[in-house]
């Protein structure tokens, strides 16, 4: 049934089908690259399909195949929707005259996060048609493969960085069709948060995808994550597929191809827990260095120069390894000899953790030696390598903004604080997606200004290059880092 609110475009691929939302109309679930199942699972991703007539776009795609986020307890619970046939989509939320009055909308192209091996672009914890209309830009959000079928290391079979090669298909798609929308391909940011900030760094410094960015905005990417080694990523191939009783065939691609992508996860599973250490955000499988899309680690990426020339807006959450550490009992309970061993990962050498830990003791003198190491190591995987990112960009005479969002929800006793993805619902002003979230709780009247204030931010960003309310950054100078938090009831 066609409504009024109807609008429809026509792409490369045919025309669309999409609906008015408030002020914006969305076009979901929209098919950038074709199914990757059957000969085409663990293979590049191909071009997407064509069709006659008009394609109602009115609902989103299903999810990529993946098993239960490890942060359902900090987020909140997301039931099952993942489907391998239809998975690599995209959606397009616009202002509802963007592709009306002539005026080409810079566009925001955002991937979600969730460790490489969780999310979804249909979800509505993203929907990006608030933050479409409040900026006047166009918003992308797109799926990419996770888990085995994203990151499984077996160049052999064609399986080489695969949800990295989706995302520049997805790049791809939208520098060939968004002016269709009422977008401007050459006014692109591209952006996303924790693995998804981790997947925009790399294809706005990757030498086949950099020149189609113009801004780039990074939400708490695991900067002290490095890519994966090759032959570490290897190894976890092989142990993976002796998890499936499939490393000794003769065609491990053909055998992978054939199995249930159910039974797929089950494996990725055991492999990550297997793998799993206190305190890493590593997961199983991730981007491998030199593979497709992730040709050199952010560091030296920088020092080539690859992000030069480019806007830089960059921030984390004050509280990041909470999520990942903050709930889990050991961590709770840690004496000060339980929280050095932890440390002496993070800081070798002889003396090198008892003295890292009596440094973060003078700096949190109330804190439990858990929050102590906690906080060490948000610094070390997401604050201090953000901060090195912000100080090469702007050292180059690159414009470069940093942010650290603040919020916790209230209470006591709540041990997340400002924890990973807790700016989500604010960007995208999805408060009501997430009912029974503990890092957001009831969010009042200051948590929503807080969220018009960040929203406006990003979306300045996006539009004119200066993001409204943050200064220009400046190495070690703490007053050039703008701090969301709510602002007290008078």
């Amino acid at each position: 049934m066609t409504q009024d609110s109807d609008q429809i475009v026509a792409t490369r691929q045919g025309r669309l089908r999409g609906r008015a939302e408030g002020e914006a109309v969305a076009f979901r679930g929209i098919p950038y690259a074709a199914s990757p199942v059957g000969a085409l699972r663990f293979a590049p991703p191909r071009p997407g399909p064509q069709w006659s007539g008009t394609r109602d776009a009115l609902h989103a795609g299903p999810a990529v195949p993946q098993g239960p986020s490890r942060l359902e307890a900090v987020m909140g619970r997301r039931t099952p929707d993942w489907n391998e046939d239809g998975c690599l989509t995209l959606n397009v939320h616009a202002p509802r005259s963007a592709h009306e009055d002539g005026t080409p909308r810079p566009v925001l192209l955002w991937f979600h996060g969730g460790g490489f091996s969780s999310g979804s672009a249909g979800w509505d914890w993203y929907d990006g048609s608030r933050l479409a209309a409040r900026g006047d830009l166009i918003v992308v959000t797109a799926n990419y493969r996770l888990g085995p079928f994203g990151y499984l290391h077996l160049p052999e079979i064609g399986a080489d960085n695969l949800g990295c090669q989706d995302q520049a298909a997805a790049l791809h798609w939208v520098r060939d069709n968004i002016a269709a929308f009422g977008g401007d391909p050459d006014a692109l940011t591209v952006g996303g948060q924790s693995a998804g900030a981790f997947s925009a760094l790399a294809l706005a410094t990757d030498p086949r995808t950099g020149g189609l960015v113009r801004r780039v905005l990074l939400q708490s990417g695991p900067w002290g994550l490095p890519p994966q080694d090759p032959a570490l990523a290897a190894e976890h191939a092989q142990a993976y597929l002796r998890l499936l009783d499939v490393a000794d065939r003769p065609d491990p691609g053909k055998a992978l191809r054939a199995l249930p992508a159910q039974q797929l996860l089950t494996a990725y599973g055991t492999l990550a827990v297997q793998l799993a250490q206190s305190g890493s955000v590593a997961p199983a499988m991730y981007p491998v260095l030199g593979g497709a899309g992730t040709p050199h680690a952010w560091r030296d990426a920088l020092a080539a120069g690859a992000l030069n020339g480019k806007d830089l807006l960059i921030g984390t959450t004050r509280d990041e390894m909470t999520s990942f550490m903050g709930l889990d009992p050991n961590i709770r309970s840690l004496t000060r000899a339980g929280a050095l061993a932890l440390l002496a990962h993070q800081a070798t050498g002889e003396g090198e953790a008892e003295r890292l830990y009596e440094r973060y003791a003078e700096q949190l003198p109330d804190a439990t030696p858990g929050q102590r190491v906690i906080a060490a190591q948000t610094d070390a995987q997401f604050r201090d390598p953000a901060l090195a990112i912000a100080d090469h960009h702007t050292t180059a005479q690159n414009p470069t903004y940093v942010y650290r969002f603040d919020y916790a929800a209230p209470g006591d006793d709540n041990p997340l604080g400002a924890c990973h993805c807790v700016e989500l619902p604010f960007l995208f002003g999805t408060f009501d997606a997430y009912p029974d979230s503990p890092m957001l709780g009831r969010p009042d009247a200051a948590a929503h200004a807080l969220g018009d204030a960040f929203a406006g931010a990003v979306a300045t960003f996006v539009t004119t290059g200066s993001p409204q309310g943050i200064p220009t950054y400046a190495p070690a100078t703490p007053t050039r880092i703008r701090h969301f938090a709510p602002t007290p009831a008078a």
